[in-house]
């Protein structure tokens, strides 16, 4: 499959999910269910993608500085910490396990 032909594809798939979008009723929209879901939703997804960032190497599951890091960052999270703080904590202490060899 050819670079355009995957990039033209993706473009179609991405036409039809906003169409698709634009085509549910406004009803259906204000039911608390879907109001609920769609909250959680970005967070589930966001969760979902950090875990898999996080524990992949691959195929494989790896368990490495990053892991570290993010443990760094849950606690620098309940500890209530400036945003900012909490990434450089993830990345000071990343830096730190990566440098001891770990």
């Amino acid at each position: 499959m050819s670079v355009w032909i995957a990039i033209g594809v993706t473009a179609l798939g991405c036409y039809v999910v906003k169409l698709a979008g634009l085509l549910v009723p406004a009803g259906a929209l204000e039911r608390p269910l879907v109001k609920r879901l769609a909250a959680l939703l970005p967070v589930a997804l966001l969760a979902a993608l950090t875990a898999q960032q996080t524990f992949a190497d691959g195929q494989e599951l790896a368990i490495d500085a990053r892991a570290a890091g993010v443990v760094a960052a849950a606690v620098a999270l309940v500890l209530r910490a400036p945003f900012l703080l909490v990434v450089a904590a993830a990345v000071v202490v990343t830096a730190a396990v990566r440098a001891m060899g770990g």
